[in-house]
């Protein structure tokens, strides 16, 4: 199996977009590091989400998830036969749900909304001990900005809350090791990826407010352990998957500089922990052409989901397709995601207020990475 192949392979598994758990949108991958020589990449695409439901009071909810696009751009370069490096800049993180307002949409949930928007900058080394382990690491500083609306009957005194928060950079780290064994085209990863820290300006208003308030909050966004493997099964097919755990509970949008009247230290945006498995075959067809295909399964997790974030799981498949020549490499990937039916609830942990139900909902995207090698 050509070495050309392999790398390929490992870049097949984030080959199309994701409506992800929480608000994630792509998985953080590191397969760069992976790549021969120096290699450069750029990527972008879309995603199309449908999230739709029916309130407590019977109304239909119309979509709320608004399709979004998306972009990347990566670097590799190879010191010597043992260090490397790779800057990767990205969009992992981002929202934007919007709730009709009624009477076209729910008079429940009607007018509310949050938006999230971020890039992140990822600086990267990897050294190959002579052993086949490798060790790799880094820094990473995410830029974010958002805002959340809560309104409708459903929250109560609270309805009209608007919420601002300005740009800011945060700062985390990334850290990790893999071994491979080249005979069989084997290689397992495992890479930490630490909370980012973001200390918000933010701008209060509406609702139980009597005036405008400004100040300052912390906001972080999830560690997560990504374990990922691949494996050769058959001359020019190739195995690969990986497990990805994040820790989402450590999101937590809360109430800031007013103690919103629905429960004392209410979250606006709470999420539960995510573990997400995904498995998938590569196979080489000609000189030119390669392709994989790639299942994903993220179990749903018991109790309500906030408005904000109003899914449950997923089940997903993606196809891929790379056409290579000479340096060149074109990878399209098109993913289809059956989103997890979720009840929806405000209000205190443990306490919440039923408000609506999102059900058989789904998403589409389609992705596209150019690769160059030198």
């Amino acid at each position: 199996m050509k070495r050309t192949f392999i790398s390929t392979a490992a870049l097949l598994l984030t080959a199309a977009p994701v409506f992800a758990g929480g608000i994630e949108r792509a998985p953080q991958s590191l397969g760069i590091l992976f790549e021969p020589g120096n290699y450069a990449e750029l990527s972008f695409g879309g995603v199309n989400p449908t999230v739709r439901g029916t309130d407590v009071a019977g109304a239909a909810t119309r979509d709320v998830a608004q399709g979004y696009g998306f972009f990347g751009l990566a670097y590799k370069h190879q010191f010597n036969e043992n260090l490397s490096a790779a800057l990767i800049i990205e969009q992992p993180f981002g929202a934007d749900l919007r709730y009709p307002l009624a009477p076209d949409g729910s008079p429940v949930l009607g007018g509310t909304r949050v938006e999230v928007n971020s890039t992140t900058y990822t600086g990267l080394l990897r050294y190959r001990f002579e052993n086949n382990f490798s060790v790799h690491g880094g820094v990473r500083a995410s830029h974010a900005d958002g805002g959340v609306r809560l309104d409708g009957a459903g929250y109560a005194a609270t309805a009209g809350y608007d919420l601002e928060i300005d740009k800011e950079w945060g700062v985390g780290y990334v850290v990790g090791a893999a071994y491979e064994i080249p005979a069989i085209a084997a290689r397992v990863s495992l890479t930490y990826n630490s909370p980012i820290e973001h200390d918000f300006g933010m701008t209060e208003s509406g609702g139980p407010l009597p005036a405008t308030f400004r100040g300052d909050y912390t906001v972080k966004t999830p560690r997560s352990w990504v374990l990922e493997g691949q494996t050769g099964i058959a001359a020019d097919t190739l195995l690969f998957g990986s497990v990805r755990w994040v820790k989402w509970s450590e999101f937590k949008v809360d109430n800031f500089l007013f103690p919103i009247p629905i429960g004392a230290g209410v979250p606006l945006v709470e999420v539960e922990d995510t573990t997400t498995y995904t498995i998938g075959i590569g196979r080489k067809f000609t000189e030119n052409w390669a392709g994989s295909v790639s299942f994903l399964y993220e179990p749903s997790e018991d109790g309500f989901a906030s408005p904000l974030a109003p899914t449950d799981g997923r089940k997903a498949i993606t196809l891929a397709a790379i056409y290579t020549m000479d340096n060149l490499k074109v990878t399209t990937g098109i993913n289809y995601t059956k989103l997890g039916d979720a009840d929806l609830g405000v209000g205190e942990t443990g306490n919440k207020r039923y408000v609506a139900t999102m059900d058989d909902n789904d998403a589409v995207g389609f992705g596209v990475r150019v690769g160059y090698s030198f």
